[in-house]
């Protein structure tokens, strides 16, 4: 270095001077903004290297800022996901419960519209095996159950218990290969011996050629085997074609359609029934809260307008009424606004019907609290025995207390002649 600057002495003072005199120009001289020009090449040379040193800075930081987000992120993620696994779980739970209780109720209907006697029973079990057809019920001899007692559900038979053992019991499944049961066509009263085949088809066995069967034609336990009652469904027939003697009939069983049902009834006492004319096909159950108002007339009284409709619309105008007794508009109202109290009678049914067991006159001199119905129907007022009588006009008011706009009376007096409600004698 020493080397470099004696040999450059003369050329590096001059450089040195030189840069001084600019320097002090630059100080002394401003440019047409007012500004010294060391100022503005001060910030010129500046400027780059700070714009470096800020995009370094920002971009470090932005890293970590966006690290520590996405790293939060990713937690909320997971929490999310096991949330939304644990959701899905509690959805099949809740689905699987309200499945169950449709069950639980289509059965205890089949058992009151049945004279048998019957007892519920839970599929906890299958035999063990592939090609199984055997299942465990959690009724056993305790609650009743013997060997040789008929399994049923609503859709149609299941099986027959086979053994029986103090809490629990082993039915074998109609498809089973050694299951046999007496059965009777719907329409021709052809009778045959169904059987298990080992596939999602039993066959009826012993049906003469000469006898007409049809597809789709519904056979019937026929009560030959001392283990089913005659009258519970079996199945529709999915194929029929003549045989050694004698047909070939292939039908599908409706108790076991979609596999081994979860609940069914064991029955502990048969009764016989008659065999339907048409298919019973099974409705579904549909619970809901009872109308405000359990008993409505089937027709409108003599001199009512409108045509009376359906039950469906009858109820549809009730709530309606109640809705607009209330000051509810339905479609209108925002979230968690009040919904109308559909206990509460409307005071007039559509059409100007006092509805069943509500008050005859809803007016200012009505006593008791809103919408507690009267056992019967309010007559109109009627002046004392000794007064000669009146007629449907009301009684005349003294001067000072006259009106002019209709009375309570009046609208009540109205409204249960157009429905049509008997005079009562005078009070």
């Amino acid at each position: 270095m020493e080397g470099f600057l004696n040999r450059y002495r003369n050329i590096t003072v001059l450089l040195l001077v030189i840069f001084a005199q600019l320097v002090l120009v630059a100080v002394q001289v401003k440019n047409d903004q007012d500004v010294r020009m060391i100022r503005v090449w001060t910030v010129s040379a500046v400027t780059p290297v700070a714009r470096i040193l800020e995009g370094l800075r920002g971009g470090g930081v932005g890293f970590v800022r966006n690290y520590i987000t996405l790293h939060d992120t990713n937690a909320e993620n997971r929490r999310l996901v096991e949330e939304n696994g644990r959701l899905k779980l509690e959805n099949t739970f809740l689905k699987n419960e309200v499945n169950r209780a449709d069950r639980a109720k289509a059965l205890e209907m089949f058992q009151t519209h049945t004279p048998s006697k019957m007892l519920a029973a839970t599929v906890i079990g299958m035999a063990a095996g592939a090609n199984s057809k055997v299942v465990f019920v959690d009724r056993g001899s305790g609650s009743g159950v013997m060997r040789g007692m008929a399994v049923v559900t609503p859709d149609g038979i299941v099986g027959k218990v086979i053994a029986a053992y103090p809490t629990a019991s082993e039915v074998m499944l109609i498809d089973d290969p050694d299951f046999a049961a007496g059965v009777m066509s719907q329409k021709s009263q052809v009778r045959g011996t169904l059987k298990g085949d080992g596939t999602p088809l039993c066959r009826v066995d012993y049906v003469p050629l000469e006898e007409k069967v049809a597809v789709g034609e519904w056979f019937y336990t026929s009560g030959d085997d001392r283990v089913f009652p005659q009258g519970f469904p079996v199945g529709a027939i999915k194929a029929v074609r003549p045989g050694t003697g004698f047909q070939e009939i292939l039908v599908a069983p409706s108790g076991i359609e979609h596999g081994p049902p979860e609940d069914v009834l064991i029955l502990i006492q048969g009764v016989h029934q008659e065999i339907p004319d048409t298919p019973q096909v099974n409705q579904p159950i549909y619970i809901a809260p009872p109308p405000p108002i359990a008993t409505t007339q089937a027709t409108a009284p003599t001199g009512t307008t409108g045509a009376t409709g359906t039950d469906a619309d009858k109820l549809r105008a009730i709530y309606k009424a109640v809705g607009e007794e209330q000051g509810h508009t339905y479609g209108v109202g925002e979230v968690g606004s009040k919904p109308p109290d559909f206990t509460k009678l409307p005071s007039t049914q559509p059409g100007g019907r006092v509805p069943p067991g509500a008050p005859a006159s809803r007016g200012p001199a009505a006593a008791g609290p809103a919408g507690a119905p009267a056992p019967t129907a309010v007559s109109p007022q009627r002046p004392p025995a000794t007064e000669p009588p009146q007629t449907d006009r009301p009684p005349d008011l003294p001067p000072a207390k006259k009106q002019t706009a209709e009375t309570p009376a009046d609208a009540s007096r109205r409204a249960n002649q157009a429905a049509g409600v008997p005079k009562g004698p005078p009070h």
